[in-house]
């Protein structure tokens, strides 16, 4: 089920409310145990089949998780984690890897037709990071109906953001979560439909100007390839922006506040930034329980770099099995020891990375990051290697600087730099309707909302636009990973 859809907007969404805040008036267990079987409704609409998949995995879990808070974090902790990354391996790397073996050895091995269960990184990862925490005495879960909800709960389990049960479950212990709120209703429903404006009208507008330029045997001309690859570039970004803020919103209307997962990373001055940024939950993990495990910047600067690009390549390898990813990743992790040296040698230098460029610098700061993920992507967008060189290479002129440029794209374009760059994202614009309101506010007061007629009139039309593009229902691209 997908949250761009008339079957989960005008069923599933209001059926799950409601059921929610009439059954909390009872019953807060009741209620939490009626949203977990809501959540797992959702993710077996997809495929029944996975279902079994995603219980045993947290039934696993729930006992591992339960015998490392009783003190046997440093036998289980190691076997806990190597089961769960084994059996993201099986479903998600496998073939991938067989497929390599057989082209170096010539072989022709086969462990058949993989389906790749739906969000299996991210339970994965959630639940990884929740033994971890436990194993550091941070977090403590002895109730399985609620550790059931913390890894389910529909709005983050297909993709993202990436949570941590203390940020999560002591919201759920709150009173104030099981009473119906008007403040976080109309909160959530106006970041709900700024989402869905971005996914519907924008990302999937956008999309028709991408396919043909990534076809396996496309061969455009160099302002065609650019098109295309800035057209992916800003799909993607509204397709994955989109879905955070339906993400946070539908989360905002139980009362639960999700961590912030998109930031304008497009506004970066630098690489550094863009990856604090962009999937702000998955950098987090990335750090937390990859980069500084292995060392971060304490063993000297060589070893940094080492620890960052090693850090990159796996964080690629998640988003897909396949040598594009890797390399994207890699690319990254490049982009990222680059930006770390020069920042070095700025501060030998006697100058301060963090001082405030002037506006000129700034801007072609932004400009300049931009462009260096606007080639990243062509990686990771790329159905294969040859597919995403040859793309560049046209995009370089190598290959003639030919090619009509559809005028759709190029109005795209144009429009899509107009908003990331001069308007305010959805945080922003929700901060400036009430300097007091802000939609991550976890306190227990309830708010008192009053929207102008003009406000409330140019959300509704937002809204209008964002329903009425639901002509046909597209995944949202990172639910692939």
């Amino acid at each position: 089920m997908l949250f761009n859809s008339y079957s989960f907007i005008l069923l599933f969404l209001p059926i799950t409310l409601a059921g929610f805040f009439v059954i909390a008036k009872h019953h807060r267990e009741a209620a939490s145990f009626w949203l977990m079987c809501a959540s797992l409704y959702f993710y077996g609409y997809w495929n029944p089949v996975y279902l079994p998949l995603l219980v045993g995995s947290i039934a696993v879990n729930y006992f591992l998780g339960q015998r490392i808070a009783k003190g046997g974090g440093r036998m289980l902790l190691p076997v806990s984690i190597c089961c769960n990354i084994g059996l993201l391996i099986y479903f998600k790397y496998a073939n991938f890897f067989l497929s390599s073996v057989n082209e170096i050895a010539g072989t022709d091995y086969s462990l058949g037709r993989i389906i790749l269960p739906l969000g299996i990184s991210f339970f994965t990862f959630t639940q990884i990071a929740f033994l971890v925490d436990t194993a550091r005495g941070e977090v403590k879960e002895y109730n399985l109906v609620h550790y059931a909800l913390f890894v389910t709960y529909f709005p983050h389990l297909i993709a993202g953001p990436v949570l941590h049960h203390k940020e999560m479950m002591p919201q759920f212990a709150r009173e104030s979560t099981y009473r119906f709120d008007y403040g976080n209703m109309a909160i959530g429903l106006t970041i709900f439909c700024i989402g869905l404006f971005k996914k519907t009208v924008l990302a999937d507008g956008i999309a028709y100007y991408v396919a043909p330029v990534f076809a396996p045997h496309a061969h455009p001309g160099m302002l065609e390839a650019w098109a295309g690859a800035l057209c992916y570039t800003f799909q993607l970004y509204f397709d994955f922006s989109g879905y955070s803020d339906m993400a946070i919103g539908l989360s905002r209307m139980f009362g639960v506040t999700l961590p912030l997962n998109f930031d304008s990373p497009y506004k970066s001055v630098n690489i550094i930034e863009f990856w604090r940024r962009w999937h702000m939950t998955l950098s987090r993990f990335l750090r937390d329980y990859l980069y500084i495990p292995l060392g971060g910047n304490r063993k000297g600067k060589g070893r940094r770099y080492f620890n960052l690009l090693a850090t990159m390549l796996i964080g690629g390898l998640w988003h897909g099995a396949g040598w594009t990813f890797l390399f994207w990743g890699g690319l990254h992790g490049i982009y990222l020891a680059g930006n770390h040296a020069w920042h070095a040698l700025r501060r030998r230098a006697g100058q301060d990375p963090q001082a405030q460029l002037s506006f000129p610098m700034h801007a072609l700061s932004v400009f300049f990051t931009f462009l260096l993920v606007t080639i990243a992507w062509v990686f990771f967008r790329s159905a294969s290697l040859e597919g995403a060189i040859s793309l560049l290479k046209a995009m370089s002129g190598l290959t003639g600087t030919g090619g009509k440029v559809d005028h759709g794209a190029v109005n795209w374009i144009w429009i899509s730099l107009l908003i990331i760059w001069l308007t305010p994202n959805t945080q922003q614009i929700m901060r400036r309707f009430s300097p007091a309101l802000d939609y991550r506010n976890q306190g227990e007061s309830r708010l008192v909302w009053h929207p102008s007629r003009r406000w409330l009139a140019a959300h509704v039309l937002l809204a209008l636009f964002g329903l009425i593009s639901i002509s046909k229902v597209s995944e949202f691209i990172y639910f692939q990973f």
